[in-house]
């Protein structure tokens, strides 16, 4: 790859950053077992592996180029409202459990899930802001 990196694609592969957490913490937790999940298993780990080298390379060429100090900005607009739906939807998922709706395991992919739901939702709002130029 030897376009410029910019920040909207070191924000969108944060989407891909939630999904593995996602897989891990469905191995982590899961009570089951079937032959397959071996598979499954091998496929995402080789795949961090070399998704983790790939990014490496690509944080270290964005570091040398210069920023775009508008896409910053937007990016900091973007994780302050991440920042509030994250702390209002995590006191919801904590009171679900204080009151037995939600298990630990039901708490913990609820938490996973919307970590993931909150990085689709902070690279849309990113995207949008910095095609607006807000």
């Amino acid at each position: 790859m030897k376009s410029k990196v910019t920040l909207k694609e070191l924000v969108g592969t944060k989407i891909i950053y939630a999904v593995l957490l996602v897989c891990y913490y469905w191995m982590w937790a899961r009570q089951d077992w079937h032959e397959y999940y071996v598979v499954i298993q091998n496929v995402v780990c080789v795949f961090t592996v070399v998704f983790f080298a790939m990014q490496a390379s690509r944080i270290r060429k964005y570091s040398k180029e210069e920023k775009d100090e508008m896409a910053v900005q937007n990016l900091r607009r973007a994780d302050a409202v991440s920042l509030k739906i994250m702390m209002i939807a995590t006191i919801i998922i904590a009171f679900a459990c204080g009151v037995t709706f939600l298990n630990g395991q039901m708490a913990g992919y609820t938490l996973v899930g919307l970590i993931l739901l909150l990085t689709v939702i902070r690279f849309i709002m990113f995207s949008i802001m910095d095609s607006k130029g807000v």
